[in-house]
């Protein structure tokens, strides 16, 4: 495992047209064009204040963002790809215990006054973000009411998304988990395919790659994805709603009281 790259140079150029080097009458276009959802929300004013503090990152498969037990160095805001919260050390190996994009950021216990995780929080889909140092996001949280604000409605929504995983592990089929799990994640990448292994879907859906391989495979079948060497593409979003279970639209409703409809996605280019 590897750490998360600044981005420099002509990749800070080409990061959707953001740099950290905006002046406040740039900020304005950074902010309508930012795809996290949370900075996406904040007031200008605030975004403009935070924006010379982020740094543009590169978010690369199994890039650590945090490590259990040590403390957080930075908080992470994803714009595009998947951080992946890891349960370490349990007897029947890890297991995924919840999941981050576009809608917020790696490093919650900042906002609690902690500053350590039990655990491991890894890239499982490749993106990009923003980094802060856990100073400067403890002190837009102290100085900004209306990021601390934002801040809390996103940790009410990660609440949210992990009671209803739980509710979803034990009252639905595995195929309608895998759908649901599927959808959530093409929320958060914003493209039509990507990478996703058996490996990691074992771990997030709690089963053993076996089960997984089946669920797949029903998917394929149905013509609703493909399915080729750890690649997904989404071949039709809308079926594939249809086969998930209700728990989808409870957590996608709960993201859009709580943060707003995610329009900002480029839904368009993923269809």
């Amino acid at each position: 495992m590897h750490h998360a790259d600044e981005i420099t140079g002509t990749q800070q150029q080409a990061h959707h047209a953001v740099s950290p080097d905006h002046r406040r009458d740039g900020a304005g276009a950074a902010h309508r064009a930012e795809l996290n959802l949370l900075l996406h929300a904040v007031p200008l004013d605030d975004f403009a204040w935070m924006l010379p503090k982020l740094t543009p990152v590169q978010l690369r498969l199994h890039d650590v963002l945090v490590e259990p037990g040590v403390p957080i160095s930075h908080a992470w805001f994803v714009r595009s790809g998947l951080g992946s919260i890891i349960a370490t050390e349990q007897e029947g190996g890890e297991v995924e215990v919840g999941t981050v994009g576009f809608e917020g950021f790696v490093g919650l216990p900042l906002l609690f006054g902690d500053d350590t995780l039990p655990n491991r929080v890894i890239v499982q889909v490749e993106g990009d973000g923003w980094r802060i140092s856990a100073d400067d996001f403890r002190r837009a949280l102290d100085e900004r009411p209306a990021v601390r604000a934002m801040s809390l409605r996103y940790a009410a929504y990660f609440t949210s998304q992990l009671s209803q995983s739980v509710a979803c592990n034990r009252l639905h089929t595995l195929e309608e988990r895998c759908a649901r799990w599927l959808l959530m994640t093409h929320d958060r990448v914003h493209r039509v395919d990507f990478d996703l292994t058996h490996e990691f879907l074992s771990a997030m859906l709690g089963v053993r790659r076996a089960g997984v391989t089946v669920a797949m495979g029903t998917l394929q079948s149905a013509g609703l994805i493909r399915y080729t060497r750890g690649r997904i593409a989404v071949l039709d979003r809308e079926k594939l709603e249809e086969v998930s279970c209700r728990c989808y639209r409870i957590t996608q409703a709960a993201l859009e009281r709580l943060l707003g409809t995610p329009e900002i996605v480029g839904r368009d280019e993923m269809s």
